[in-house]
């Protein structure tokens, strides 16, 4: 895979479960790295803290990617860090399971205020800090999108918006030399899913050709291809990171 060195990448949602995973990975890689968390302050900065002492240049930020002023006032931190963004992680992210007869107003606001209005306003706000040579948007979507199944519609359906944002931006940046793909990775081993029923999780990872779930360094192996000069031929896609569970 190419190198990313001299790369700067702003991660949202980056102090745990894949995010962190892209965050290392992109270090590795000889990129500058900036990200953002919400909450949990420890861990970003025990993993700035583990990364610096690798002799990676990294920066942590904390802000909510649906307040405006915090995403200007997270886009003016890095870019005064670094001076640009070359590379752009839309991972923050929320998700939710309920019946359609159990979702209400404030269920569904969630799910799209931060999976679909986070993705395009951190978007917006970092777009004036590419350069003219272009860039790398990499959203993250859902495997779900594709099979919303297990009570997660409103979820699936946040995350099919963020895949077709993710084409429209790609069209319309695409001039700007800015190319703009998702990463849909299926049930991966997270913080966030670790709620999942053991005899859930082990039924999932029986359904999947590779007989296992995703772990974040897989999904982040994926973002990183996307990110790097590899892909320089590919926007507007959807890449599913999913061990083939989708319909096996």
């Amino acid at each position: 895979m190419s190198r990313l060195d001299g790369k700067v990448a702003l991660v949202t949602g980056g102090s745990r479960g894949i995010g962190e995973a892209v965050v290392r990975r992109f270090a590795e890689l000889g990129a500058r790295v900036a990200f953002s968390y919400r909450a949990q302050a420890d861990k970003a900065q025990a993993l700035i803290r583990d990364l610096e002492g690798k002799g990676a240049v990294v920066k942590a930020v904390a802000a909510d990617v649906t307040d405006a002023a915090a995403v200007a006032a997270l886009i003016g931190e890095v870019t005064q860090a670094f001076g640009h963004i070359d590379i752009l992680v839309n991972n923050a992210g929320t998700f939710g399971a309920r019946a359609i007869g159990e979702v209400d107003y404030a269920f569904y606001a969630e799910q799209f205020n931060v999976n679909v209005w986070g993705t395009l306003q951190v978007t917006q706000a970092a777009l004036a800090a590419f350069p003219d040579s272009g860039g790398r948007i990499v959203n993250l979507s859902s495997q779900r999108a594709f099979s919303p199944k297990d009570r997660t519609g409103v979820y699936a359906a946040s995350k099919a918006a963020v895949s077709t944002l993710t084409q429209a931006l790609a069209i319309e940046l695409g001039p700007r030399g800015i190319t703009v793909n998702a990463v849909a990775p299926a049930v991966t081993r997270t913080d966030m899913t670790a709620a999942i029923p053991a005899e859930k999780r082990a039924l999932l990872a029986a359904s999947t050709p590779l007989r296992r779930l995703g772990e974040p360094d897989d999904i982040a192996a994926a973002i990183a291809f996307l990110a790097s000069d590899d892909a320089r031929w590919i926007t507007g896609r959807t890449l599913l990171a999913d061990g083939g569970i989708t319909g096996a």
